[in-house]
């Protein structure tokens, strides 16, 4: 084989699988989808220990009372799930899954349970607290990071093919 044709060689774009992943921003608006997803889970789940506590309650409150208890420690515990450990174990949501995008650390590597319970249970309630203006800044920034991404050092980024790079 000749220098030329082992450098054409070399230059050649090898096919790639369709596993084959690269980063790209995620659009605002999918991530207020995915966001509106996970709350509407949570909701969901309060609300149906609510119907069900009332429904069992009638004419005793202490039962009520306690049945409301266990719909909220439920209702807790699947917040806990979907927005601590899932992300910290798989990068995704119920909701980041539903849209397709994934979070991940500025450097591009995998977050841990600590990271994400930081980003959701303390970076969250401040984007909310400066009244949107936390979440509102991904709208503008040219990384799409919000408030709590920039608190815990992630970004989110939305799963697409690798395109093939065209030969220099």
């Amino acid at each position: 084989m000749t220098a030329e044709a082992s450098a054409i060689r070399r230059q050649t774009v090898k096919p790639r699988s369709v596993k084959a992943y690269e980063r790209l921003r995620a659009p605002f608006s999918l991530r207020c989808g995915a966001l509106l997803i996970d709350y509407i889970l949570v909701a969901s789940v309060l609300a149906f220990g609510t119907l069900v506590s009332r429904m069992l309650g009638g004419g005793a409150r202490t039962a009520g009372a306690s049945s409301e208890t266990v719909g909220v420690l439920i209702a807790v515990s699947v917040a806990v799930l979907d927005l601590g450990v899932l992300p910290g174990l798989t990068g995704i949501t119920l909701g980041k899954w539903a849209t397709g995008l994934r979070i991940e650390q500025k450097d591009g590597s995998p977050i841990n349970i600590g990271r994400a319970l930081l980003r959701h249970f303390v970076g969250y309630p401040l984007s909310f607290v400066t009244f949107g203006i936390g979440f509102a800044i991904s709208a503008f920034s040219s990384r799409g990071r919000t408030l709590h991404d920039l608190i815990a050092n992630t970004v989110v980024v939305r799963e697409g093919p690798v395109l093939p790079q065209r030969p220099r």
